[in-house]
């Protein structure tokens, strides 16, 4: 097999990996009923007129499973955090305290619960379609090298490994799909 062929494999399996990391990280942004600094940390609030995400002006912790505290590191950000979480799709009632915001998680309801693993499901699909059209450009480059003239043979057989690669990283997804669903349905 060529270094070209080998070079496609490895940047398949790379590619297909941050995809699988990414799904990863957006499925943590979905609540589960349980509290979770992944929940706001990415929400973004007015710090001096920049755009700036929650995380890089305060601390975000979980006291316990139903409770996040955001204490801001200057005080006069206290405002526009809770202005930033009214505003943002959570549904979270901030409550405003002396030195930071307090939210409490509600716990789930049935209908909530099945809204929040069809979100799941349609965020792993994104990254099965992510991996699917890796395999795609993958072949493509694999076909391009077919005629300049690599061997027939050499090219049916990365294909094989690259759908194989597809494979493997179709059943990660499904495996983080099923545990976040587990967690989601779990009371």
């Amino acid at each position: 097999m060529t270094e070209e062929i080998n070079f496609y494999l490895s940047e398949a399996e790379e590619s297909m990996q941050k995809s699988v990391q990414h799904t990863s990280v957006e499925l943590t942004k979905i609540r589960a009923g349980k509290a979770s600094p992944a929940m706001v940390e990415d929400l973004r609030v007015d710090y001096y007129g920049t755009p700036t995400p929650i995380s890089q002006v305060a601390n975000i912790m979980t006291p316990d499973a139903r409770t996040l505290m955001i204490k801001p590191w200057e005080k006069g950000m206290v405002a526009e955090i809770g202005k930033a979480i009214k505003n943002s799709d959570l549904g979270l009632n901030p409550m405003t305290e002396a030195d930071g915001i307090r939210l409490n998680i509600p716990a789930l309801t049935e209908e909530r619960r099945r809204d929040l693993v069809k979100q799941a499901k349609n965020e792993t699909e994104s990254g099965k379609i992510r991996v699917r059209n890796i395999r795609k450009d993958v072949n493509e480059s694999l076909r391009k090298l077919q005629k300049e003239g690599t061997s027939e043979d050499a090219v049916k057989d990365a294909e094989g490994k690259v759908q194989k690669l597809t494979d493997s990283y179709i059943v990660k997804l499904d495996e983080l799909l099923s545990k976040k669903e587990a967690e989601i349905m779990t009371i």
